[in-house]
């Protein structure tokens, strides 16, 4: 009965190690050690990973089950609402609170039973002494997403109002010092 839980497991993290969108820019083994330093999580349907506006600590992998994620406070059409994704095994969240100081962005919550692998910054310390060349392609990884993430929200800001607002923007984040706004 252990060895079948255990082969299980070891299924679900292949799963992970092959198929995650996010690790697609690692080897095989260099997956595998990543996924050697997350901690195995299990939540109850309903229950909360984290909430808007907490500190982000750490991203996680979907090994199984159905997570949501809900941004909320979206103003649409002068209507107060929120905006919800729902992700599935092998799919991952919260990423960029490894390489930035951000706050989170949505709240996560199970729509089933979950077992979720995390990753968190001191395991990201871990990684940077043990295997160096795995945490620079991780960064890098993170990186390409944020950049990303900010070109196409340049491009939509651009759409809705103007260029100068969009790149106003921009700059004047890059030259404020204070990282609350």
């Amino acid at each position: 009965m252990v060895e079948k839980g255990l082969m299980n497991k070891i299924k679900s993290q292949g799963n992970i190690i092959m198929n995650s969108r996010f690790l697609r820019s690692l080897s095989t083994l260099q997956r595998y050690e990543f996924l050697q330093l997350c901690h195995r999580r299990k939540y109850k349907e309903g229950e909360y990973i984290y909430y808007q506006n907490d500190p982000g600590t750490g991203m996680y992998f979907i090994e199984s089950g159905r997570v949501q994620l809900i941004i909320e406070n979206i103003l649409d059409d002068n209507k107060d609402g929120e905006l919800t994704y729902d992700l599935s095994e092998p799919e991952s969240f919260g990423a960029l609170s490894i390489g930035y100081e951000l706050r989170r962005m949505s709240t996560a919550r199970c729509l089933t039973d979950c077992i979720l692998l995390g990753f968190f910054k001191p395991d990201f310390e871990t990684l940077k002494k043990r295997h160096p060349e795995i945490a620079v392609k991780f960064l890098e990884t993170i990186a390409t997403l944020a950049m990303k993430q900010l070109e196409k929200t340049t491009r939509k800001l651009i759409e809705t109002s103007d260029t100068h607002t969009a790149f106003s923007l921009q700059f004047t984040t890059y030259y404020t010092e204070d990282d609350n706004e």
